[in-house]
């Protein structure tokens, strides 16, 4: 009788052993909402977690918006997670949030080696526009103009200080202020007129690979050393990687290249859907999701990696 008691009880915890298993992250984890600061590199890296989640069985959505009101959305955790703080340029903004604990800083940088300063079509820079003290001795030649992006971004604000303070003669420039796709446009027109342009330039971008362009020296006092080079971080809401741990463990994961991002900014910025050439790119790419899904479940609570492999196809 014992010996029938003791193989009933085995198979007991052998059935529940093989139970389905529970959601690892609470009903409210399923639906994460990304920002999208609406630069070309963010557009792509959120369009890849976006795909990855999907294929874990969430619900992503992304909000578009500036840089500021992204801050803000994190702050009021109206927004989980953003791809797109770059550091050291937007240090000043971030610094006081996170001292205040209105948001999280993960540790690990999603991209290294990015860089952001003035940049020129290498014409330019043949001509003699080289460095941060050559611009005003362009003046003319540049209509007076420095290319920047949308409002509000910090490195406009790096951009108007030096105009406003008269540093290195720029006291008579005009920031202009636009999308990038904007300011993309003004440079490409640029271009083909054979025209001098100063613009904000930065890697990763296919600009890198689409066109000639030279990062101007001389502007370690106002982007960093290195032409401005910088490391793009996460942000996350306060309480979000311990509401949702498994969610956030993918979160903590995600890290790209320089390469992968100008990769799959080319088709993104040829107008194909982010969602598209995201799901195309990995499944061209499929061995970069074994670090990204290493320790992370869907969200009913089954192995990631092969979940999401299903549903790309893979």
């Amino acid at each position: 009788m014992m010996k029938k008691w003791l193989q009933a009880a085995g198979l007991l915890a052998a059935a529940m052993y093989v139970l389905p298993a529970v959601a690892q992250d609470a009903e409210s984890c399923k639906k994460i909402r990304f920002v999208d600061i609406g630069w070309s590199d963010i557009t792509a890296t959120t369009a890849l977690a976006t795909t990855v989640f999907e294929g874990l069985g969430y619900a992503p959505s992304t909000t578009i918006a500036s840089v500021p009101i992204s801050f803000a959305g994190l702050k009021s955790k109206q927004i989980d997670v953003s791809l797109g703080y770059w550091s050291p340029m937007q240090d000043g903004m971030v610094d006081p949030l996170v001292k205040a604990k209105n948001l999280v800083v993960l540790p690990t940088p999603n991209l290294s080696g990015a860089k952001a300063t003035l940049a020129v079509p290498a014409y330019a820079n043949e001509a003699g526009l080289k460095s941060f003290a050559d611009i005003a001795k362009f003046q003319k030649e540049l209509d007076g103009k420095i290319f920047g992006i949308e409002a509000g971004s910090s490195a406009n604000a790096k951009v108007q200080q030096m105009i406003d303070k008269n540093e290195l003669g720029l006291g008579g420039f005009k920031l202009v202020q636009s999308s990038e796709a904007g300011m993309l446009a003004e440079v490409q027109r640029a271009i083909r007129q054979k025209k001098l342009v100063v613009f904000l330039g930065w890697e990763p971008h296919p600009m890198n690979i689409q066109m000639q362009i030279s990062y101007l020296t001389g502007g370690d006092a106002y982007f960093g050393a290195n032409f401005g080079e910088a490391k793009v971080k996460t942000l996350v809401a306060n309480d979000y990687l311990a509401r949702c741990p498994n969610a956030g463990k993918l979160v903590s994961n995600l890290i790209f290249s320089t390469d992968v991002e100008n990769r799959l900014m080319v088709p993104i910025m040829a107008k194909v859907l982010p969602a598209t050439a995201a799901k195309d790119f990995l499944k061209q790419n499929p061995e970069l999701l074994t670090k990204w899904l290493a320790g992370v479940k869907t969200y009913d609570g089954k192995d990631g990696l092969p979940a999401v492999r299903t549903s790309l196809g893979l």
